[in-house]
Order: structure tokens, then sequence, then C-alpha cells
């Protein structure tokens, strides 16, 4: 597959392994609402800030939404938006690669931005997710009004949304039907099944869509004649066909045929609005009138802080919440790690959703806290009404805190045992830690049960209790028959006794990965 090169390329690759483990520091006076969620809100570097999330989060987050910087050569107050093409690419790629890991076999990336860096996001998307994995492109449209002093008289007016799926995507969810969609139906010949509109009964030669064209002799099945009931002959039109006879013939004797009041149109199925629930398959363009645009937005956020400086940029309300009833169900979990003004966090929260957001400046408390506290508190803004938000929940505020390691790869003597447990298991298995009691058993995996000695977890309070294997620790130790990983600051066994123990010893702090 074709990859994108740049300076400093194999630097970017490597960015994210070498991002030190660090500790998520919660601050309960920044914290609001129920102190018992799950929902974060994250002070601090984006990429350390992810990374330090893999050894709990890895592989469940459902849908992640990102807006990062355009890279528009503008300056933007509240981030810079002014880094050239290289730094932009070095910057994105290691956080992709972070993000992917975050992601859930079945979840879904969708992150928006402009023409300036689009195409080459997409091309570094294709290498980090797969070209396989890429699910769709929406074109949103930001604007409405003409910009009269556009360059080269062109007034760009919409943003793109990238979509990639990780693995094996669910499909997505349906959309409700808007009131003039549903003016549509009718009942004409007052079938009791209720309301319904006609779709054709014709595809295109070209398309063969939903199996119905067939090119084994070289022509269509499709090209057969219908005869209506008051005898009228129809043939399909120039360069389309019937869908199959053996199809057709199925929908007619189920009175799913209209052929018009008189009995002279040509034929048109029909679909009952009872089959659809009320449901619409979502499309790829989506409209200010559907979603909002950066005009909405920013009343939105003028409504929220009043006189306080607003982002130039922020993202409608109606815009994420497309994307999170489109990607998500109730209690699913969204991460945002370039939050800006936290609109997605808002909008999760509103909608059910437990959600991290990750922003490095002051604005994390100065607006993101600010806003939550709103929405926690009931605030009616934007999709409020709509979502029947009447307030509730809450946030907790983290700061990142020391890595867990130091520069000389020992292990930070303020490092508790959880902590290090979590790192342990994320490094010999990619998968989140779920333990809540210290147990020097941390999991067992494909067969494999992973220990780790450390910090007086046996209840030896002595500094170095209980961190040495022995054959008395192993007899203190969760029983487990199979194959076993003990990590601990040294072993008095020999490799023969190991051996028959059926255990790999492995060394804090040599053994354990630091990157």
């Amino acid at each position: 597959m074709p990859t994108l090169h740049w300076l400093n390329r194999e630097e970017s690759i490597v960015a994210g392994s070498r991002v030190p483990y660090r500790l998520l520091e919660a601050d309960p006076k920044l914290s609001y609402g129920d102190q018992n969620t799950e929902n974060m809100l994250i002070q601090g570097d984006n990429l350390h800030a992810l990374k330090a999330l893999l050894p709990y989060y890895a592989g469940k987050v459902k849908c992640i939404y990102i807006d990062p910087p355009y890279n528009t050569k503008s300056a933007f107050e509240h981030y810079d938006d002014n880094l050239e093409h290289t730094k932009w690419l070095e910057m994105m790629y290691p956080r992709l690669e972070l993000l992917r890991e975050l992601l859930a076999e079945d979840g879904s990336i969708w992150v928006t931005i402009d023409d300036n860096e689009a195409h080459y996001l997409k091309v570094i998307m294709d290498e980090i997710f797969g070209r396989s994995n890429f699910v769709a492109n929406i074109v949103w449209q930001k604007f409405h009004s003409v910009k009269t002093n556009a360059q080269y008289r062109l007034s760009t007016a919409h943003d793109h949304i990238l979509i990639f799926k990780k693995n094996a995507l669910q499909n997505f969810n349906f959309l409700d039907m808007s009131e003039n969609a549903l003016k549509v139906y009718k009942n004409p010949d007052k079938d009791p099944r209720g309301v319904w509109r006609t779709a054709p009964l014709t595809v295109s030669l070209l398309g063969g869509a939903r199996g119905e064209v067939f090119a084994k002799t070289g022509k269509s099945t499709g090209l057969y004649e219908i005869i209506a009931p008051n005898g009228k002959k129809h043939l399909p039109s120039k360069g389309r066909c019937w869908i199959s006879q053996k199809g057709f013939e199925q929908l007619l004797s189920e009175n799913k045929i209209w052929w018009g009041k008189d009995g002279n149109a040509v034929p048109m199925r029909k679909l009952f609005l009872s089959e659809s629930g009320g449901k619409k398959i979502c499309n790829t363009f989506w409209t200010h009138t559907e979603v909002g645009s950066n005009k909405a937005a920013n009343e939105e956020q003028r409504t929220l802080f009043k006189n306080d400086t607003v982002f130039s940029t922020p993202k409608p309300e109606r815009l994420l919440e497309r994307i999170i009833h489109l990607a998500s169900n109730e209690n699913d979990l969204i991460l945002d790690s370039f939050l800006g003004s936290g609109t997605t966090a808002a909008v999760a929260h509103k909608m059910g959703r437990r959600y991290i957001g990750i922003e490095m400046g002051e604005h994390a408390q100065t607006h993101c806290a600010i806003r939550l506290q709103k929405v926690v508190d009931g605030e009616q803004g934007g999709i409020s009404k709509a979502a029947n938000w009447k307030g509730g929940g809450g946030y907790r505020f983290y700061r990142l805190g020391e890595p867990i390691f130091d520069i000389e790869g020992k292990i930070n003597p303020d490092i508790r045992f959880q902590h290090l447990a979590a790192h342990i298991w994320f490094s010999e298995t990619r998968l989140p830690f779920r333990q809540k009691n210290n147990s020097p058993l941390l999991g067992i995996h494909h067969g494999i049960a992973y220990y780790l000695l450390y910090n007086g977890i046996l209840g030896d309070k002595r500094p170095d209790g209980g961190n040495v294997l022995t054959s008395k620790i192993i007899e203190n130790l969760p029983k487990h028959n199979g194959a076993k990983v003990i990590y601990g600051e040294t072993t008095r066994l020999s490799a023969v006794r190991l051996k028959e123990y059926n255990i790999t010893f492995k060394q804090t702090p040599y053994d354990i990965k630091a990157r």
C-alpha cells in the first residue's frame, strides 16, 4: 500500500512508543456532580494522556471523535493552528496510533478536517487503520452564506468528516425521519397496513445492485415484460432493468405494487411506514439545517459563556448528536482527545454515554469544566430539549501525574500497586486492567496467570517484604494449575525449580516494558 513520506517520518512512527506511561491524578476540587461517575475530563498533553489511558481503556472506546487543528495558517486564540505541514503530520501520526489501540473492535473514529490536510489525513489513516477499514467521508455544510472576499472567488462551505472502523464494525444506527419526510407517506388505496410511499422497481443495468442483475448470459434477467391489471405492457426504461421476476411476483402476491390511481402508471413498489418504523439510513451529505453550522455553534457558545471570549470554530451540538447517535448506544464510551470547547463531552453527557475528554490548555478549566458543570446542572441550550435533558450525573477532573518509570528505567517510588499492576497487565495482554481488589494475581489470559509481587501486596509491611519469590511465597499465592508469569524484585528459586512450578520469572524493574 502506498505510504506518505515526510521529514522525520521515522521519528513520528515511533513517537507513541517512546512516550512514558504516566499516572492520572484526580482533582476533587475541579470534579463536579456524582463522584462515582466514570466520566473523565483530563487536562494535559493528549499524547501523554492517551498513553496513560491505555492500561485501563485499550479496546473499550466505541466512538472516537476528534476535531484536530486544521493547519489553516490562521491564528486562533485558544490553540495554535499555524503548524507547518510536516509538524502537523508529526503531531497527528502517533496520536492516531494510540487512538486506534483505544478503539473497540466494533468501534469507529470520526475526524473533522478541511481541505488543507484532509487528503493527507486520509492517507495516514489508511496506513494506521487499514485502507479496507475506511468507511466514508461525510461532507458537512458548515457555512450557509457566501464569503464575498473568498480566494479565487470560490467560497468554501464545507468540512470533511473522515470515518474509519477498527475492525468488525456493526451497522450504524438509523436516523429518525423528519416531519417533511413523513409527509411523503400517504394511503390513496386505503391499505389496512397504513400509509406508504412508492419506490422504483428498477435498478441500473451497470450497478448489479442487490444481486438482481445477472451476467452469466450477457443479459439481465430483469429485462422482462410486466403486464398491468388493465392489460397495459411495461418495459424498464433505457439503461435500467426490473428487479428479478421472482422478487416482483413476491411483491405482487403481497399487494405491494402500485399501478397508479387509474392503473396506467409505471408499476412502483409500496414501502410502508410501519416497515421502516419511521427510521431512515443516513447519507453522507449533511446540511446546516440538519446538524447546524459554525454560526449556530458560536451562538450556543455565547449563550453558555455570555460575554466571555468563545472559541472561533466550535462544533454545533447537533453535529455531535448525530455522530454519537449513529456510532454508539446508551452507556457506550465516547472519547475526544482534542476537546476544545467541550462540545463532545457535553453532548455525550446529555445522551447518556460515558465519556473521556482531553484538553491541554487552561480552557480545560475555564471552558470545558464550566460547560460540563452547566450540563450537570441541567442547562437547556443545544440539544437539551431534543434529548429531554434535565441534569444529573457528573465528571471527574484529572491532570497528568508522574511517569511510572524514571529516566533510568527505575520504578517511581510513589507508584502504588494498582498503577504498576495496570501497566504490567496491559504490557503483557494489551487489555485494560479491571481488577478492583488488591491481589498478587492480576488475571489469567490465554491460560497464563500473571502475578505481581510489589508494595507489600502479600501483607508484609516491610519495605521489601513479600517482593522476593520464594517457595513460601508460592504457597501463599492464589492457585493456578497452568503456566504462570511472576514479576518480583528477585527470586530465590533455581531455574530447575521455576520450571517445576511452570513459572516464568520477570525481575522488576528490568523486565517491565517502560515504554
